[in-house]
């Protein structure tokens, strides 16, 4: 090699670690409410940049290889208007959110419904709840935010199992699938999270009964530990659900105790809801702040073995941890600590590409190097936790009864489950499930594996 080919390279290097070095974290001033959301601000157009369904040609709410994480995007940018009132990005929301509402308003649309997980459905109802929660405003002549949910709810109740194991939703709907024979914490939680959200909405005791079935199965079951308070990722059906893979992921714990929380305001403190508020809030804490008040999903972020699903569930579950707070109010001085001290971290990891890139590890207090939608969408939601602590009564979710106005569908996609499980298969559908199945499945699999070779 040429003396001035060995300098360029030289000079290259040190231009990308004075980019890498020069470039300044997102300010964070906790103190000050405006920070709080120009932080927000930065993050979420970040975020957006990944966003291509608003341009021509494109699917509005697809990410055709991760349907699901367009409901997270969404989640995202809900809060992020809810909280800074900025509705720059309100008419995408809109457009996306119902573009993927299916035909029967269930979340089950057509170009994806052959190879979708329980889960994958459940956050999609999630956001739609969020969206009635926050008064985000309906769209005239399309499904309204709560049928949406209502309609989600519906399918997934009908395909409650009881061919095994006395109950529960499998991870995934049909038996060409691989996820078919488990049932997995974050759908059962996920369910049970959402159908406490619309008992509190509505008001019906039709949702609570459910969200009450759900809970005492998922105690029964190896997923929920009473004792412990451990929640398990996932049980085989093959026996029965006689035992569960435990890797502990913070999404899982986020949804039942999300679940809880609400229950627990909805029935006006019954002591039955909070013991497992505490619980699962506290081993929460306890499991995921391993660096003192940093969050942190510990089964793949020390071994840098992050997927694009795993890189999001640590920012689901900050929104989650925020609204607990505002739901049951004891639990604030345990969660509001550990919020701002994560959102610190986070905005010193937001150095990146002299862009303001963020990155997977907050607790490194700088950036690692990666670079994707996900760590954008994780950091806007623990910024947007912090907005709690200007709350003036305003900020928690409404219900029906305290200024939501949201239509009501209680027959919203009904019958929607009873398809599913008899809906025949045909050879499309089994090369789609190919292509999604060695994605979702045997790319889980895998990267367990790989992380068990690492450690």
């Amino acid at each position: 090699m040429h003396l001035s080919g060995t300098w360029s390279i030289l000079n290259g290097l040190i231009a990308t670690l004075l980019f890498s070095t020069l470039t300044p974290a997102i300010e964070l001033d906790l103190s000050n409410e405006q920070s709080i959301k120009d932080a927000a601000s930065t993050s979420t157009y970040s975020m957006m940049g990944w966003y291509a369904g608003n341009e021509t040609g494109q699917i509005p709410g697809s990410f055709p290889e991760k349907w699901w994480e367009g409901s997270a995007l969404f989640l995202a940018l809900l809060q992020y208007w809810h909280f800074t009132g900025d509705d720059s990005y309100n008419s995408l929301m809109s457009e996306g959110m119902q573009w993927q509402s299916g035909d029967k308003g269930d979340y089950m649309p057509s170009n994806y419904s052959s190879y979708l997980g329980n889960d994958d459905q459940m956050f999609w109802g999630l956001a739609a709840m969020m969206a009635a929660e926050l008064k985000f405003p309906d769209v005239p002549d399309k499904f309204s935010w709560l049928s949406l949910a209502q309609g989600v709810f519906n399918t997934q109740t009908a395909r409650w199992d009881t061919t095994t194991c006395g109950g529960g939703l499998r991870w995934q709907l049909f038996p060409y699938q691989d996820g078919y024979t488990m049932k997995n914490a974050v759908s059962n939680g996920g369910l049970f999270q959402l159908a406490a959200r619309l008992a509190r909405y509505t008001n019906d005791d039709k949702y609570s009964k459910w969200a009450e079935k759900i809970w005492d199965w998922s105690t029964s079951s190896p997923l929920v530990n009473k004792k412990t308070w451990n929640v398990a990722d996932s049980t085989q059906m093959a026996n029965d659900c006689a035992d569960a893979g435990n890797y502990q992921w913070t999404y899982n714990y986020g949804t039942y105790l999300m679940g809880a929380a609400y229950m627990y305001n909805y029935t006006n403190g019954d002591e039955k809801w909070k013991t497992p508020v505490d619980g699962l809030l506290g081993r929460t804490l306890k499991t995921f702040f391993p660096h003192g008040d940093v969050f942190e999903d510990t089964t793949c972020e020390p071994i840098k073995r992050c997927n694009f699903n795993e890189i999001l569930f640590k920012g689901l579950t900050s929104s989650w941890l925020a609204f607990t707070a505002l739901l049951v109010p004891d639990t604030a001085a345990l969660i509001k600590p550990k919020l701002a001290s994560s959102a610190q971290a986070a905005a010193k990891s937001c150095t990146g590409n002299n862009n303001n890139s963020c990155g997977i590890a907050w607790y490194q207090n700088k950036w690692d190097g990666t670079t994707g939608m996900e760590q954008e969408i994780s950091a806007t939601n623990v910024f947007l936790a912090n907005m709690i602590n200007f709350d003036t009564g305003t900020f928690g979710p409404v219900t029906s009864k305290t200024g939501g106005n949201s239509s009501s569908d209680p027959n919203a996609g009904e019958g929607r489950g009873d398809e599913d499980k008899e809906k025949p298969i045909t050879t499309g559908d089994k090369a789609g499930a190919s292509i999604l199945t060695l994605i979702f499945v045997f790319g889980w699999a895998g990267a367990m594996a790989w992380m068990m070779l690492g450690t």
